[in-house]
Parts: structure tokens; C-alpha cells; sequence
């Protein structure tokens, strides 16, 4: 059987920020039969992931692994198994891997292919808390932050896919936690809904430093960096002696070409501050490690998944491009509806 399989491409590199234009929708020709011997795993798509690292990918000149014109926007993502060449995986079964912006998707080989063995949590939750950027706040706060109890920790897009988790998990691991959105609508959410101890409106804060100052007179030992720039310049001048920095993103850098913010070298140098940036991959041995404690902290109500879930494949680029204007509260999906 052939369909026609709908994916979202990068119609043009893109410098600054995002537009709906810079993205197209197009269609190509899929068998759901793999041939015999090929080790394909054929997937609907069901849960995209949409993520702000992305852009970087868009651009002529990143060092991110580049984008070409026209091809299939690989993304994390869950589905559900429509045939497959490989033994372990069969018709039904659900599944997280790279899918891609796209409807359908060949797998190949399977090795990075996760098999969902339990279907007591919704699906979404496996390309969200479950997936990618619950790892990403597990191995960022607990691996490279290294929290202690007592430790006061400051997130920044606390509202995002990843901070809102980090926040929680600070929570737990006993920590004063102060997160920073850019809306008294997340900052409501961030003390009402999930436990944040506080949380502030950057918009409304003429003089970032002054601002963490006032949150945290005795200082910060922990900063989860979502945003770079003038807030991790704000963060450093706030630091206790030996604190932490987990650089898990920059959203304020990727649609400026022109760097924005520098923080005090030397006032890192005097408080022998730590600061790291990381990526998920060199953590995999700890996959398990995280999903059993989640998944634990999920069945005793003690950490919540926070979704922001659009309908369709066509909504992928509105949904990427409201990234950037804050758009989005906890986790950005798009469910593919299938016709």
C-alpha cells in the first residue's frame, strides 16, 4: 500500500527570527510495506516534538548540524508501529524515536527506537516528561547542577518544556526554586500549579540583576540556563562562591545575530563558579535511572506534565515559530491527525 506522506521541510535558511514562511509543507510518495530483509520499521506519527534548538539547524552558518533545503525536519517524536522487517517490533506497537515533522516515518534498523512498554500514561507524555525534555531537566539538575538540599535555584523559561520540569525536580530534591517567564500567566502557573516558591515577569523588570537580587538576597547556587544573554549575565553576578550553571539552552542568542549579554569573568574566577553546558546524548547510560524515578514521582501525584498540544500536521510551523514569542506553556506538541 502507498500513501501520500505530508512532511514539513525549511523552504529558506533562515537569520534572525522564525517566520511561517521560512517553512513548507509537501508531500511524497510512501510504501507502509517494508521489503523483506530491509530491517525498516514503518511508523505513523502520531506526537511531534517542536523545539527551539531547531532554528539553530535553519541557519546558513550554526554550529548545529545543518538543515538542506527541502529536506524532512527530523525531530523527536512518538508513533505506532504499521509494519515492520524487524522481529522485536510488530503492527500496534508504540514507539519514540527521531521521527520527523512528517506523518510517516521509516525507521531503519531500530537501534535507537525506544519500544513504550507501558500505555498507562497518555501517549504525549512519552514525547514530553517522559521523553526528551524530561531527560533533558533529569540530566541537567540531578548530573550536571548536582544539587544539594537546601540549595537555592534559580530557572530561567521556568514555563518552558524543560524548566518547568527542573523546577519540580528541584522541588523535590528539597531546594528554594524561583523560576522567571515572560507572563503573569505562567508566573500564576509556576506557583500555583507546580510549586515553584516564587517566580517573576522578566517583561516587568527594568534591571535583571537588581530583580534576582531581590529573590534571592542570600544568593544562588544553582542557575538552569534556558535563555543565555543578559539573564546569565544578571545570574553569574548572583552566584554564591562554588555555584552551578547547567547551560541547557540559549533562546535569546538564536534569533540575534549579535550576541546579547557578557557576564564578569574575573566574579567567575573569585566564587570558583562551575559552569557547564551538556547535551542528552552523553547521558544515555542513565535512561533507565530517570524513567524509574519519574515514573515514580508521576504514579505519587509528586511531578506533573504540563502540554501545550496543537492539532495537525499544518500547524507545525505557527507552532515553531510561537516559540519564540513565548507562545507556549510547558511542553510544545503537535498531535498528527490522520484522515
Amino acid at each position: 500500500m502507498e500513501v501520500g506522506n505530508r512532511y514539513v521541510s525549511l523552504k529558506k535558511y533562515i537569520n534572525g527570527a522564525p517566520c511561517e514562511s521560512d517553512l513548507e509543507i509537501k508531500t511524497a510518495a510512501l510504501s507502509l510495506e517494508p521489503r523483506k530483509g530491509s530491517g525498516d520499521v514503518i511508523v505513523k506519527n502520531l506526537y511531534l516534538s517542536i523545539d527551539p534548538y531547531q532554528l539553530n539547524r535553519m541557519k546558513l552558518c550554526s554550529s548545529s548540524r545543518l538543515l538542506t533545503l527541502g529536506q524532512i525536519i527530523d525531530a523527536p517524536g512518538v508513533g505506532e508501529v504499521v509494519a515492520s522487517d524487524i522481529a522485536d517490533y510488530n503492527k500496534g506497537d508504540w514507539v519514540a524515536d527521531h521521527i520527523g515533522w512528517q506523518e510517516y516515518s521509516v525507521i531503519h534498523g531500530g537501534e535507537t527506537m525506544r519500544k513504550i512498554e507501558t500505555k498507562e500514561f497518555p501517549l504525549s507524555h512519552h514525547a514530553g516528561i517522559l521523553g526528551l525534555s524530561g531527560f533533558t531537566a533529569y540530566v541537567g539538575f540531578h548530573h550536571v547542577c548536582k544539587p544539594k538540599k537546601g540549595d537555592r535555584v534559580f530557572v530561567s523559561a521556568a514555563a518552558g518544556s524543560v524548566g518547568s520540569l527542573v523546577g519540580q525536580y528541584a522541588k523535590l530534591a528539597g531546594c528554594y526554586t524561583v523560576g522567571c517567564v515572560g507572563s503573569k500567566k505562567k508566573v500564576d502557573m509556576l506557583k500555583d500549579k507546580i510549586g515553584f516558591d516564587d517566580a517573576f515577569n522578566y517583561r516587568d523588570e527594568p534591571d535583571l540583576k537588581a530583580a534576582l537580587k531581590r529573590h534571592f538576597p542570600d544568593g544562588i547556587d544553582i542557575y538552569f540556563d534556558n535563555v543565555g544573554g543578559e539573564m546569565l549575565e544578571a545570574a553569574v553576578a548572583n552566584m554564591n562562591c562554588f555555584g552551578r550553571i547547567g547551560i541547557c539552552g540559549a533562546i535569546s542568542d538564536y534569533t540575534n545575530s549579535i550576541r546579547t549579554g557578557t557576564f564578569d569573568t574575573v566574579d567567575t574566577i573569585d566564587k570558583r563558579i562551575t559552569i557547564q553546558g551538556f547535551l542528552v546524548v552523553d547521558y544515555v547510560h542513565i535512561y533507565k535511572e530517570f524513567l524509574k524515578a519519574t515514573v515514580d514521582y508521576l504514579h505519587r501525584g509528586e511531578i506533573h506534565a504540563v502540554e501545550d498540544i496543537s492539532q495537525g500536521l499544518e500547524s507545525v510551523p505557527a507552532a515553531f515559530v510561537g516559540l519564540f514569542h513565548g507562545d507556549n506553556t510547558g511542553r510544545k506538541l503537535v498531535q498528527v491527525i490522520h484522515h
